[in-house]
């Protein structure tokens, strides 16, 4: 059994369960690190271990322009290469790609200043889409095949389907072709997946599963989201995403379309919200509302600018974020931990102080050990939460934490 369930708590759609990959287990609810390229900025393996990190997450879209998936899978699939023995995550690059076809990014060139492109970098159709890479300009392809073949390659215990994350301020009109295209875009993804042989790293690699997912979109349309909903649980994927530009940066839509699509989302399937986890609080509504997993680049990227999550025991404010910007001048001479509560590597050993400083002296390990601190908050969170859960009281903590970041 790929997942399954352990509590559902009374009052909410809150639950405890479990995924089994041939890695290891992943306690649900889960938070997942961002490993963009094959690395957690700032930390290696070992640092993620002592964390307890279940699962990691790794980029096809980066992953194919360096160093190659078939390089990667050279050197034995990402496990190896990066050496890391847990589950790992990739998603289809589609995502990154879309994003490429809205940006229109200065371009440097020699002895004329700043210039700007006056092509986008993407470009889709029926069957794909076809892009720049950000890195040299080179043109590569993206289809829903070639994703999965990519993700085969790369060897993570579960994959994403290939989809067109359409903005939000699309009019209902381009919504539906997009969400269409993604409905097509799975089947064919499923197709590849499922009829790929072992030996061309397909469905089944030296004796190990690869689990595809699905991905629900539709912009911010109801009828939309009911119906592409409703079409990815009918297909035969292991779990159920939702994704779309608003998950996890618009809270109040987020919320908004969880419940849309919560009635119909498979109960025996892990459901991933993609992209969330800016704000713990954001991590309680959306577990409130039936989510497993979830995973967003926040916490590493905020902690590289000096930016700390606090719990609201010890001072931290939901108007601020939950966070202290260790850099401001008043903690230089502060001997205090982050928090003194926290049990983290980065808490145990080294004051206030000294973080700013490492900050403001442009040391490396200012975000070492920066890192270390938020995942733990995190990764600790998650613990607390998943007891609440199984004790029924998860309303109880959600009200607590607000309460207290109040006081």
């Amino acid at each position: 059994m790929f997942f399954e369930t352990f509590h559902q708590d009374k009052n909410s759609r809150a639950r405890t369960g479990v995924i089994h990959t041939e890695h290891g287990d992943i306690e649900t609810p889960s938070f997942m690190p961002v490993g963009t390229q094959a690395t957690v900025k700032s930390l290696d393996s070992f640092d993620l271990r002592d964390l307890n990190a279940q699962i990691i997450l790794g980029n096809t879209y980066h992953l194919h322009l360096r160093p190659g998936e078939d390089i990667v899978a050279k050197l034995g699939g990402l496990h190896k290469f990066m050496n890391w023995d847990r589950p790992m995550l990739t998603d289809s690059g589609g995502f990154q790609v879309f994003s490429l076809g809205k940006q229109i990014p200065p371009l440097l060139g020699e002895g004329q200043g700043v210039e700007f492109r006056k092509e986008r970098l993407a470009k889709i159709d029926k069957d794909g889409v076809t892009f720049k890479s950000h890195i040299d300009g080179s043109t590569h392809r993206f289809t829903p095949e070639s994703s999965i073949k990519i993700q085969h390659k790369l060897d993570a215990d579960i994959i994403m389907a290939f989809d067109e994350c359409a903005p939000d301020n699309v009019d209902a009109k381009y919504a539906r072709e997009a969400m269409e295209r993604t409905h097509r875009w799975a089947k064919r993804c499923l197709e590849y997946h499922l009829s790929s042989p072992p030996l061309y790293k397909g469905r089944v690699r030296e004796g190990y599963r690869q689990h595809l997912f699905g991905i629900v979109q539709g912009s911010n349309h109801r009828d939309l989201r009911e119906e592409s909903a409703r079409h990815i649980s009918a297909m035969d994927f292991d779990g159920i995403a939702v994704g779309g530009e608003s998950i996890g940066y618009n809270m109040s839509a987020t919320k908004e379309i969880l419940d849309w699509v919560y009635p119909l989302l498979p109960p025996d399937k892990p459901h991933y919200s993609m992209g969330l986890g800016l704000s713990p609080l954001d991590i309680f509504e959306v577990v409130e509302r039936g989510i497993d997993m979830f995973d967003c680049v926040a916490p590493t990227r905020l902690a590289r600018h000096g930016m700390l999550f606090l719990p609201p025991l010890n001072k931290g404010r939901a108007g601020e974020g939950y966070r202290i910007n260790i850099t401001n001048s008043r903690f230089a001479s502060d001997a205090k931990p982050i928090d003194k509560n926290c049990a983290c590597h980065t808490c145990q050993h080294y004051s206030r102080a000294y973080l700013r400083h490492l900050f403001n002296a442009g040391e490396l390990s200012a975000m070492r050990l920066a890192t270390i601190h938020n995942l733990h908050f995190f990764l600790d969170l998650m613990k607390q939460i998943r007891a609440a859960i199984a004790e029924d009281k998860f309303l109880k903590l959600k009200k607590e934490w607000q309460s207290y970041a109040k006081n």
